[in-house]
């Protein structure tokens, strides 16, 4: 992974060089959302909080009827995990001396001691960037969101996450439930349903995604009549040229069967499923491309903070070659100012000069997946209509999340100080985890998952092939056998995300010219699930966005998590998927193949199993 370099703005264009404001694209905007108008009834939130107002105007509950006085949780600190290391190149754990200064002052029993966190029932702060309480939480509000962690959310995105986006005022944010949510919204908001009953083909519009793409996307455009393009992939992510690359897709469109995509739907950092991290030089080309071809780009990233600097060095080291050297440091005028945040690979965001990027985060993989809280970045002309859309359906997120998550990073107010040392005399006082502990959290959680990582790849390393010793040969001077290399599956070591991608090499299996690929990639599905080996995996299938790619390449690949486990199960896991490869190798008759009965996975990535819910990630 490239470590990127920050120049400061004296360094960079001169200050008579402004940047000039995004592009109009509300041509793109479809023809509901076009007609959207202001709610009538969130007009009048800006009065609300106006001193000694009588509101009569609001159909609001009374704030006292609440059944809840406080809400309270007992919070980690972000010191809890110890992070990996910036450096591409560096040690994988942290020696003695390295925890001590990451820990500071603090003893390590501290820091895994939690806090009382509470949210009192009112609090007698005015401004209402920073009330945070249940009387305002749980009421009504805003559709942009809870205006305490709207605030502060948009400041780090704007200072700390992004701070280098290149379009004059730089970029706006509404909150969402979710990324799934705010991908929905998006689509809503840029394209028109269409239907093969009763629309001209010429009307129907497209979305660009990866070769394999996470296909929860994917089924939501799908029922909108979306026609889902796929574009080719390797290591780097989506490929810019060659057949089935963005350039080739996009220049040899056939217009018989639409419109040329204008969006495109992109994970591109630990895509999900393969694990792709995509370096800033192709991030460029493809934002080029979009660009001429006047694409919208969808940027899904709920993976950002894990991206794994060791990745590289390690799998070169693991196969024994050379170490390939780093992508060429990017500059920008501003730096983050964090250096973790300052090493990963940047958004987009910061290489769109049109404001064509609307990009999406969440609070799933950072704090928890039932949060159903994230929030969208774009410039504001489009977070504007996707704000009208929020307006009429969702309205805003879970009050009770909003106020616990705003708590969390911002710290408890001085209404809520007494609630500090609350249980036990001798309790950490909460004072909330501010910018800088947030940041810290998320090192750690990457730390946490690049060391899942590690172990999964290092013992699938050493399954990935299988060795047989031939009968030995009687010669003059000695006896010697032939030793045959079956190759059983590969994959890259993921340069960020929580999975790991791997092919298995069905057509060197001793029944693949009579029983062929999908049925063998099915039955050995289900030879995973038995006995001894137990794991259960997603098959490829499941993310081949067209029925081309699924039966073309599909069923040759299976995701692993290693995020889901624990990191004591990960060896257990990892050595029965190893093993369950090597026991199916060894079947040689139709016959001994396991019983594909309801429960397997048929060729289109269904299974029972996976109709009540199996929780694989998102």
């Amino acid at each position: 992974m490239a470590t990127f370099e920050y120049i400061s703005a004296r360094e960079a264009t001169p200050s008579s060089t402004l940047p000039n404001p995004p592009l109009d694209f509300s041509y793109h905007f479809s023809r509901v959302t076009k007609q959207r108008q202001e709610s009538s009834v969130k007009k009048l939130y800006k009065y609300f909080q106006i001193p000694g107002i009588g509101n009569l105007a609001g159909g609001l509950p009374n704030a006292s009827f609440f059944p809840y006085d406080t809400l309270e949780a007992q919070i980690a600190q972000p010191q809890r995990f110890i992070p990996t290391p910036n450096d591409p190149n560096g040690p994988s754990d942290l020696s003695t001396r390295v925890r001590e200064l990451v820990l500071g002052k603090q003893e390590e029993s501290d820091v895994k001691e939690p806090a009382h966190l509470t949210v009192p029932h009112s609090s007698a702060v005015t401004n209402p960037l920073q009330k945070i309480d249940l009387t305002t939480a749980l009421q009504y509000g805003t559709a942009q969101g809870y205006p305490p962690l709207y605030s502060y959310l948009r400041q780090f995105t704007r200072e700390n996450l992004h701070p280098n986006v290149p379009y004059a005022g730089g970029p706006d944010i509404v909150l969402t439930n979710g990324s799934t949510d705010g991908f929905a919204k998006t689509l809503e908001a840029l394209s028109n349903i269409w239907s093969d009953e009763r629309d001209w083909i010429g009307e129907r519009e497209g979305l660009l995604c990866e070769e394999f793409a996470y296909m929860n996307a994917i089924q939501t455009a799908r029922p909108r009549g979306l026609n889902v393009v796929p574009v080719k992939i390797d290591l780097d992510g989506m490929v810019t040229g060659g057949e089935g690359g963005l350039e080739d897709v996009l220049e040899n469109w056939d217009e018989r069967t639409g419109k040329r995509p204008h969006l495109m739907y992109t994970v591109t950092m630990g895509q999900n499923p393969t694990s792709s991290l995509l370096p800033v030089q192709r991030r460029k080309d493809i934002y080029a491309i979009c660009s001429k071809y006047d694409v919208l780009i969808i940027e899904d990233d709920p993976y950002w903070y894990l991206q794994f600097p060791s990745a590289v060095s390690k799998e070169a080291l693991s196969r024994g070659l050379p170490t390939p050297p780093q992508a060429e440091s990017h500059k920008f005028d501003k730096t983050t100012g964090y250096p973790f945040l300052d090493s990963l690979v940047p958004s987009s965001l910061n290489l769109d000069p049109d404001g064509r990027v609307i990009r999406l985060d969440t609070f799933s993989k950072t704090v928890a997946p039932g949060c159903r809280l994230g929030w969208i970045t774009a410039q504001p002309a489009i977070i504007e209509r996707i704000l009208r859309i929020t307006e009429s359906s969702t309205q805003q997120p879970s009050g009770f999340v909003q106020s616990m998550i705003a708590e969390l990073l911002m710290g408890p107010q001085p209404a809520a100080a007494e609630f500090g040392k609350k249980n036990r005399a001798d309790q950490l006082s909460f004072t909330g985890w501010q910018t800088d502990g947030w940041i810290r959290w998320l090192e750690g959680l990457r730390g946490g998952y690049e060391r899942r990582m590690t172990r999964m790849c290092d013992i699938l390393e050493a399954g990935r092939y299988q060795l047989k010793q031939g009968t030995p040969s009687k010669t003059s001077e000695s006896e010697w056998a032939v030793i045959s290399k079956t190759r059983l599956y590969s994959f890259d070591w993921p340069r960020a995300g929580m999975f790991l991608w791997v092919q298995v090499h069905f057509e060197s299996h001793p029944l693949f010219s009579k029983v062929g690929g999908p049925k063998l990639a099915t039955a050995l599905w289900v030879k995973f699930t038995e006995k001894p080996f137990l794991v259960l995996v997603a098959p490829g299938t499941m993310f081949s966005p067209t029925t081309e790619v699924l039966a073309a390449e599909g069923w040759k690949y299976y995701r692993l998590c290693f995020a889901a486990v624990d990191e004591e199960d990960i060896e257990r896991c990892s050595e029965g998927f190893a093993e369950g490869v090597k026991a199916f190798w060894a079947i040689k008759k139709e016959e001994d193949l396991p019983e594909l009965g309801d429960d397997a996975m048929d060729q289109r990535g269904n299974t029972n199993v996976l109709d009540v819910g199996m929780p694989l990630g998102c």
